[in-house]
């Protein structure tokens, strides 16, 4: 791929139609999503997997970028093409996830902070050889009586913008992912809250920390109704909440915003994406960098067996599809079975 500037990587990122997929779980996570088919998790078949999705026909069309795991951007296709190469190959960029995990936030019982910024600068000039053109951190903050407190919002915050200075400065685009999480029985006023004071907190300290808005973009959690909450606000209401906060707090030189499904059903999280991008245009392109709401159907068709390839592949096409429609307030549910198995 022709050396390109930030803020050339950050659009391409966000192109009209498409969206990132996030195949960065960690060990412990594939291991979980693994358990749910009876495969066991190890270095071959995390590996099979994974070359499943990014050899999908077509893929291209839908999906921008690629988050990478540590252990999945050294790793190559069955033909023996390394796996970023193979991305390139196909006009899709390649990223990294690069923070060490959410662990215990000293003093502050429930909350947490991200862990990953010792020797990033070294990580960073490794990853990028190693094809990476972008990155990603995630810090999470939970909603609860109290909560998220200040001290969480502000060292979080504190963090990411350190991360996204070294990714920068590596030459090397930002995804900045503040996910305020959705479980628990809260309302959607209470989630608006919680998710403006993190965002508030995040542009602040990459203001100050000389982060390029242009040359980053943000991944937030969509503005929901707690899970177990008694009354969960519809679609609609979900979109109008989430778009008003991301307007107070979400400056307009930034080039995208692709949402995390956070826990959400496939169908639902394109629904959500659909009726935001429908409300006509915004300053940012409203896209998607899901995770398990773009493998889960593919996963579970494959199966483990190297017969069930082209079907987990035509389920992922399809997911991808679906989210590509949604990019521009053209989804809707009736199009899942009139699309069903068609890359």
């Amino acid at each position: 791929m022709a050396e390109k500037g930030l803020a050339e990587i950050a659009q391409a990122l966000v192109a009209p139609g498409k969206g990132i997929l996030a195949a960065d779980e960690s060990d412990g996570t594939i291991k979980k999503r693994f358990d749910t088919i009876q495969v066991e998790s190890t270095e071959e078949t995390r590996r099979g997997y994974r070359d499943m999705l990014f050899t999908t026909p077509a893929m291209e069309d839908y999906i921008s970028g690629v988050i990478l795991f540590d252990e999945t951007i050294r790793q190559s296709s069955a033909d023996g093409t390394p796996f970023p190469k193979l991305l390139e190959e196909k006009g899709v960029i390649p990223g990294i996830k690069v923070d060490k995990g959410a662990k215990a936030l000293a003093l502050a019982e429930g909350e947490t902070i991200t862990e990953g910024l010792d020797g990033l600068r070294e990580r960073f000039a490794e990853y990028r050889e190693l094809g990476a053109r972008f990155a990603k951190w995630r810090a999470t903050y939970s909603i609860a009586e109290d909560l998220p407190s200040e001290y969480c919002v502000w060292v979080n915050a504190h963090a990411l913008a350190r991360y996204a200075a070294l990714t920068q400065e590596a030459g090397l685009v930002p995804i900045v992912e503040p996910e305020v999480l959705q479980d628990g029985d809260h309302t959607i006023e209470e989630s608006a809250k919680a998710t403006g004071r993190v965002l508030l907190a995040v542009y602040q300290e990459l203001h100050d920390q000389r982060v390029e808005f242009g040359g980053t973009l943000l991944k937030p959690n969509m503005v929901l109704s707690g899970y177990s909450a008694q009354s969960r606000a519809g679609v609609d209401e979900a979109a109008d909440a989430t778009l008003e906060v991301l307007y107070k707090h979400v400056p307009a030189s930034v080039p995208g915003i692709v949402f995390l499904s956070g826990g959400q059903s496939d169908e639902d999280a394109t629904a959500h994406l659909n009726a935001m991008n429908a409300r006509g245009r915004h300053p940012w392109q409203l896209s998607f960098s899901y995770g398990r709401a773009l493998q889960a159907p593919a996963l579970k068709a494959w199966g483990g067996e190297e017969s069930n390839v082209q079907a987990g592949q035509e389920s992922f096409a399809h997911r991808a599809k679906m989210n590509g429609l949604a990019r521009s307030g053209e989804y809707s549910p009736a199009l899942e079975k009139e699309f069903a198995g068609v890359s």
